[in-house]
């Protein structure tokens, strides 16, 4: 892209610079530090020209926005034509006081819901079971039958209002729970719009919120693939996470290479059961973190959008340009808010909320300024909501599509993120692939080693966190904090309890006799979890049958 003559007298001027201007300047005033990093690490040099992106061939590495390998972004507007979906994450206690937050929410101007479940739930227990014991609501809304889903849901129209849900193992169950929930308000799945997380080997890499064994785990994922694209077209049956491999404390490359190995997997088994790839690829989504480097975060999602890309065109030979697209949710750093000053938080989210929106962000999720102590009070959340409010409508920020694609630093560092994560394709190709790697502890190990080496960074003192080893302050919180209806807890078990003495347990019976052959045999489950839900089989005795029939799986001792 740039003339050889002018970037040799580019270099010859670089070099004159540096041993005149900058060498007198460096006398007199020296560097703050002897090395600038970034967020994971990395080292920042001191000036980018076009030096560092002289290969750089603008067709074929960055294109037009829209356009093959969408460097610059899916939509050829972007958010000129459309702002991304505001879909801040909530869920706690009962359903009952999930459904207002939803509503509030929705009052104030967001446009999706983004649903969070509580632990018990996401291991794929009912309330009331032993194992579920002290959790019920806390990081999330308890979710144990259809009856917990329609209220839940109530009120809100399914055929206007698009729902992501964070669930992982028991993913098939809660989502056939959705599809029942909007049946009963006249809704049909095709109408339904949406994303399930669904996405079982970042489960096994970094949450551990893993049931079964992998490979049964990884056919229930398949079965939502394949019953999506012909019952439900608009659902993303896969939300593929980097956000808590990036939560785990990884750095950015490995977040990126982890979730595009992850998605890559999950195209080999959809392909291995027989579907086309452009029957379920353009329905495959992406989730990210937004951690605290602002220019690092910007590289990383306009180099996942150049990876998927051209993966997905030239090694898996998708025809359909939506095949090609990675479209992707962001979520500012949980793990970067401190319980210390809570209210720098604010600014915290605001920095890695416009890196999202600089990067191409379809939709986002603002934390809130007290996450580090408890679930976010409507006041702190309301503030969360308010911050992409301010970048739409005042910044500037969606005026124009990549307004820093082109600069020397962006374009340096989407090269060398990309570069990374292939190094760590190649990695994870040498140890036989993603679940071998999984089995080995690869990912795992990778992870830890990178967190062990932020944390004790911040310990050294190389690594500044303001209010924390650096102008901390004692003083008393003053925030408000959650507090949640004490009654919820009662008024679940006793639902628990009526569903039960209620319900045709026959016809309950039944369903999950079918449900059980259908799992030892090679059938698609969703059709027979549909028919369980809808009798009010709980998710915890569903879960419980197919325990019997997948096993459970545990990590190997080496971790």
């Amino acid at each position: 892209m740039y003339d050889p003559k002018k970037i040799a007298e580019l270099k010859d001027a670089l070099e004159k610079w540096e041993e005149t201007d900058l060498q007198k300047t460096l006398a007199s005033m020296p560097e703050r530090r002897a090395d600038f990093i970034t967020t994971s690490s990395e080292p920042i040099d001191r000036l980018y020209t076009p030096l560092d992106v002289a290969d750089l061939d603008y067709a074929s590495d960055l294109g037009l926005p829209g356009g093959y390998p969408f460097t610059r972004g899916v939509h050829p507007t972007l958010h000129r034509g459309k702002l991304w979906t505001m879909r801040m994450f909530a869920g706690f206690g009962s359903a009952e006081e999930t459904n207002r937050r939803f509503k509030y929410l929705l009052e104030q101007g967001q446009t999706g819901l983004s649903v969070a479940f509580d632990l018990a739930t996401l291991m794929g227990y009912d309330t009331d079971q032993p194992e579920a014991l002290g959790e019920f609501g806390k990081c999330g809304v308890a979710i144990s039958s259809l009856k917990d889903m329609e209220i839940l849901l109530d009120g809100i129209p399914l055929d206007k209002v698009s729902t992501s849900m964070t669930i992982n193992s028991p993913a098939a169950i809660v989502w056939a729970m959705y599809i029942a929930a909007a049946e009963k308000q006249g809704v049909r799945a095709d109408q339904l719009r949406g994303t399930i997380q669904n996405d079982i080997l970042k489960e096994f890499i970094a949450q551990k919120e893993f049931i079964f064994p992998p490979h049964p785990s990884m056919r229930l994922v398949v079965d939502t693939m394949e019953y999506g694209s012909k019952s439900v077209p608009q659902w993303n049956t896969i939300s593929i996470s980097g956000y808590h491999i990036r939560e785990a404390g990884s750095t950015a490359a490995q977040e990126l290479a982890f979730t595009l190995a992850d998605g890559m997997e999950y195209v080999r088994w959809g392909i291995a059961r027989g579907m086309d790839v452009d029957e379920f690829a353009p329905r495959l989504s992406f989730f990210f973190n937004a951690h605290n480097d602002f220019f690092e975060e910007i590289a990383k999602y306009r180099a996942a959008r150049r990876i998927w890309a051209r993966e997905m065109r030239e090694t898996f030979k998708a025809r359909n340009p939506r095949s090609w697209l990675l479209r992707f949710h962001t979520q500012t750093a949980g793990v970067s808010l401190t319980a210390q000053q809570p209210e720098n938080n604010v600014v915290r989210v605001a920095i890695q909320a416009l890196a999202a929106v600089l990067g191409g962000t379809q939709s986002l999720h603002t934390n809130s300024l007290d996450e580090a102590l408890a679930l976010p009070s409507e006041h702190a959340v309301t503030i969360a909501l308010r911050t992409q409010q301010i970048i739409a409508e005042e910044s500037g920020a969606a005026n124009t599509v990549d307004p820093l694609g082109g600069s020397f630093f962006v374009e340096a560092q989407t090269d060398r993120i990309e570069q990374m994560a292939r190094d760590y394709f190649r990695r994870i190709e040498d140890l036989g692939g993603v679940i071998p790697a999984i089995e080995k502890g690869f990912f795992q190990s990778e992870i830890s080693d990178a967190a062990y080496r932020y944390q004790r960074e911040i310990d050294q003192g190389v690594r500044k966190i303001v209010g924390v080893n650096a102008y901390a302050e004692k003083k008393p919180l003053t925030i408000p904090i959650l507090e949640m209806d004490p009654q919820g807890y009662q008024r679940q078990i006793a639902r628990l309890a009526e569903i039960r003495k209620t319900r045709d347990n026959g016809r309950v019976g039944q369903a999950l006799d079918r449900l059980r052959l259908a799992c030892q045999g090679t059938e698609n489950t969703m059709p027979y979890l549909l028919d369980a839900v809808r009798a009010y089989a709980t998710l915890g005795e569903i879960i419980q049958m197919m325990k019997e029939v997948f096993g459970t799986y545990e990590e190997p001792t080496w971790i």
